[in-house]
């Protein structure tokens, strides 16, 4: 499933834009690629993350795949009950299974995601 109100990346990451601030976390296809997770590393509110540079893992029972950041900026929050149970990624990818909020540093970015459209034929996700 694409949701047609968010931007993606091909590395399979999706973003809401709201402002000055972009929530992420990995699609629909991703998670279900990965399997069952079981585990992510997410960077610490303030931390500064870089345009696709990764900045944490996420772990399934059949690999561990690097996260990498859609936009550069400022991490404003992660999303802590993915460290106790990171399942809910399984569950609810677009909901509650985000990973971080980021404050945008460079807005221009975003120019570089790619519509739902690019995203659908990207991952045959019609």
């Amino acid at each position: 499933m694409v949701r047609d109100d968010l931007k993606y990346t091909k590395e399979h990451e999706w973003v809401k834009l709201e402002g000055n601030l972009a929530t992420v976390g990995i699609t629909d296809y991703a998670q279900g690629e990965l399997g069952d997770i079981v585990f992510v590393e997410l960077p610490d509110a303030g931390t500064t993350v870089e345009h696709m540079k990764p900045f944490g893992t996420i772990e399934a029972v059949k690999a561990v795949s690097e996260l990498f950041a859609p936009l550069s900026g400022k991490v404003q929050a992660r999303n802590e009950a993915l460290l106790d149970d990171a399942g809910i990624i399984n569950k609810d990818p677009y909901g509650q299974g985000w990973m971080v909020r980021i404050e945008l540093s460079n807005p221009k970015e975003v120019e570089s995601l790619l519509s739902p459209d690019e995203y659908r034929q990207l991952s045959g996700d019609k």
